[in-house]
C-alpha cells in the first residue's frame, strides 16, 4: 500500500519535528555555554546559518515552497525568499561532504561535552550528551522516516536526500 502524501502537513507533525530540532539546538547551546558564553553564541549563530542556508538553497526549490512541509520551512521560505526552480531540487545530488555541516550541529557539542566530562564528571552533561545523540540519530530517523519523508510529495518528485540514503542514484 502506498503512503498518503500531504499537500500541507498536519500541524502536529510540524510541531513535533520542530520540537526535536529545538531540543537539539537547546542542548547543544547549553553544553557549549558550559565552556563559555562565546561558544554558545557561536553555536547558535552556526545553527541559524544552517537554517537560513537550508531555506535559501533547498526550500525555495521544493514542492512545499509556500506550503506547510513537515518541518514548516516551506511557508517560512516563501516569506523570506523568492521562489526558485523546482526542477533544480529534484536534480541535486548530495554526498557525505554535503551533510557534514548538518552533522556538526551534534558533533560540536558532543566534543564540548566530552571535554567537560574530562574536566569534571557531571551526570547532567552525561545525560544531555546521551539525549543529544539520541535526538540526532534515532529521533531524527523517527521524524524523517515515520512522519516526514514517507508522506512527502517532493520525495515522489525527486529528493536528493531520499536518493542518497536509499542508495538510489536514478
Amino acid at each position: 500500500m502506498e503512503n498518503e502524501t500531504y499537500e500541507n502537513f498536519p500541524l502536529h507533525i510540524v510541531l513535533l519535528s520542530n520540537l526535536f530540532a529545538l531540543a537539539t539546538y537547546g542542548i547543544g547551546a547549553y553544553i557549549s555555554f558550559k565552556l563559555g558564553a562565546a561558544f554558545a553564541v557561536a553555536y547558535l549563530v552556526y545553527c541559524l546559518f544552517l537554517e537560513v542556508r537550508l531555506l535559501r538553497k533547498s526550500c525555495i526549490n521544493c514542492y512545499y515552497y509556500g506550503k506547510l512541509c513537515a518541518l514548516g520551512k516551506g511557508k517560512l521560505a516563501a516569506i523570506l525568499f523568492k521562489k526558485g526552480e523546482p526542477e533544480s531540487f529534484s536534480n541535486t545530488q548530495i554526498n557525505w561532504v554535503d551533510l557534514l555541516p548538518d552533522m556538526l550541529v551534534m558533533i560540536f557539542p558532543l566534543i564540548a561535552g566530552i571535554i567537560l566530562l574530562f574536566k569534571g564528571f557531571s551526570w547532567l552533561i552525561f545525560i544531555l550528551l546521551i539525549t543529544l545523540v539520541f535526538l540526532s540519530t534515532a529521533g531524527n530517523d523517527f521524524i524523517r522516516g515515520s512522519l516526514a519523508c514517507k508522506h512527502c510529495k517532493q520525495r515522489e518528485l525527486g529528493c536528493p536526500a531520499e536518493r542518497f540514503f536509499s542508495g538510489n542514484t536514478r
